[in-house]
């Protein structure tokens, strides 16, 4: 990599809007091109230097079909880009986006790349039940690049058993961590509200933060009419919140193509290191359900490739869908529970909004606002797609990288292979296909109804030969009850096989 061709983030863009008749709304195309004209003001320049963009990646998004999104978002901004890029699913995209942008910058491939993503979750509830037609744009012709892994997150057997709305499997991360920590069921609740009303304290100083106000770790913590429990142990507080209106942009070029644009260099943000891994895709593999060994490899790349550890980050947002991905990335970094710095420079997904896969979009335009401000600080942003299943990092600062593989996502495919054969070969149970007789519970989950009464028990359990199995419980309500009040994980109890097997706790 020469100097010109150094990878630089020169300009990023947020957009809200709240409450607004889904007739005047703006649709989530007119969200991003917004974002980008305040991208490229942010980097000093007018809105016709996007006509330059040579490659537009859109994320992919949840409320409303584009086709080729990055060809209809490109039009918005009289850009005729080479690269139209569309990313698979996944809350880790935005972030390996940039990785991948960086690489192929520093490389020669790219010189102007735009960064968007955008939801109207809100104004699309809203115009449902309103029965209001939305005049959005219509598809757009031509087939644009995937960028991304895209296979299912689950498999039949894990959705067979409820193991596919996030709401419910997140929960089952939780309780393992709480049974990790031997942590009493109240007492973990309340950390959970310490944790959330953090994450809470930070979105109600931030102008783009969908919900701007200070939880208290009691409201948080405490089921009622208005925070009803989604799945044990989760409050609704707890949750991401995804009906949210938002856009955010990013602009990534060569230093040679800033310079050239006449933008500021005291306005360029580096990338210092990244690294893109996954942990074993199927839930019913993973090693554990207390951690992440895929994160912890990401970060250790991404941190060894900035040439830091992680107390030398200054500012940090972790991935923060629900409280166990804080608390699982937290453990793989190295991040102590009682650590002064905030873990979130947004406020995090259940207060500052989760727009569908672009949230860390959003993270990393606040990050490069924050760095400017502290000129020689890092900031390290991860980013989490799945159940806990695909991941990204990125590190960042306000001073050229100090090497120049620091870029992850196809810099050095060879070094992404190994990292990544490593994760694959950790050893984990096998799963018992037809699973019978005595058994134990590894972690669960009870998911309740609207109304506020327990309607299903999930369990994740251990044979007494080590193989591990998936099921539900009967659906008797004292039953359920009773997976809530005590400690449930470690329970023993037995399993019948069937289409959905089924475990009654002894």
């Amino acid at each position: 990599m020469r100097d010109e061709n150094t990878p630089v983030l020169i300009g990023a863009g947020q957009i809200i809007q709240r409450d607004i008749d889904p007739a005047e709304a703006l649709e989530p195309l007119d969200l991003m091109a917004e974002a980008a004209r305040r991208a490229a003001a942010d980097a000093g320049l007018a809105p016709e230097a996007l006509a330059g963009l040579d490659r537009v990646a859109v994320v992919n998004l949840f409320s409303w079909r584009y086709g080729n999104a990055p060809r209809a978002l490109a039009g918005r901004l009289g850009a005729a880009p080479r690269d139209e890029i569309y990313t698979t699913i996944g809350g880790n995209t935005p972030q390996a986006l940039v990785n991948r942008t960086a690489a192929d910058v520093a490389a020669g491939r790219t010189s102007l790349a735009l960064v968007a993503g955008a939801e109207a979750m809100a104004t699309l509830r809203r115009a449902r039940k309103a029965k209001v037609r939305l005049a959005w744009s219509a598809e757009t012709p031509g087939e644009p690049a995937s960028f991304g892994e895209g296979r299912d997150g689950t498999s039949a057997t894990e959705t067979d058993h409820g193991l596919f709305l996030p709401v419910q499997v997140y929960p089952l991360f939780e309780n393992a961590i709480r049974a990790r920590r031997a942590r009493s069921i109240p007492e973990h609740q309340a950390h959970l509200g310490r944790l959330c009303s953090r994450l809470s304290e930070v979105a109600a100083g931030n102008e783009y933060a969908w919900f701007r106000e200070r939880r208290s770790p009691e409201a948080i913590a405490t089921p009622g009419p208005d925070n009803r429990t989604i799945a044990f142990p989760y409050t609704k507080l707890m949750n991401s919140i995804l009906d949210v209106d938002q856009g955010s942009a990013v602009l990534v070029a060569s230093a040679r193509r800033a310079r050239e644009l006449g933008v500021d260099p005291k306005r360029f943000i580096y990338l210092h290191g990244s690294a893109d891994t996954h942990d074993l895709w199927y839930l019913a593999d993973r090693v554990n359900y207390w951690n992440s060994p895929a994160i912890r490899a990401a970060g250790r790349r991404a941190l060894e490739r900035a040439g830091c550890g992680i107390a030398d980050i200054d500012l940090l947002d972790l991935y923060s869908c629900f409280p166990c991905a804080v608390e699982i990335a937290c453990e793989a970094l190295g991040i102590a529970d009682d650590d002064p710095r905030p873990l979130t420079v947004t406020g995090g997904l259940a207060c500052f909004g989760g727009p569908g896969n672009a949230y860390s979009l959003n993270a990393i335009a606040q990050m490069m606002e924050r760095l400017r401000a502290a000129p020689g600080k890092r900031g390290l942003v991860t980013a989490l797609g799945w159940y806990v299943t695909k991941h990204s990092v990125g590190v960042y600062g306000t001073e050229p990288p100090a090497r120049v593989d620091a870029f992850g996502q196809g810099s050095d495919p060879e070094a992404d292979r190994a990292l990544q054969a490593t994760i694959d070969a950790e050893a984990h149970p096998a799963l018992a296909t037809e699973p019978s007789g005595p058994a134990t519970i590894e972690t669960c989950t009870v998911a309740y109804d609207r109304d506020g009464a327990p309607m299903r028990g999930i369990v994740i359990g251990r044979l007494d030969d080590g193989r591990r199995f998936l099921a539900n419980t009967p659906g008797d309500r004292a039953l359920l009850e009773g997976l809530v009040s005590a400690e449930p994980v470690g329970v023993r109890g037995r399993v019948v096989p069937g289409t959905v097997n089924a475990f009654t706790p002894a």
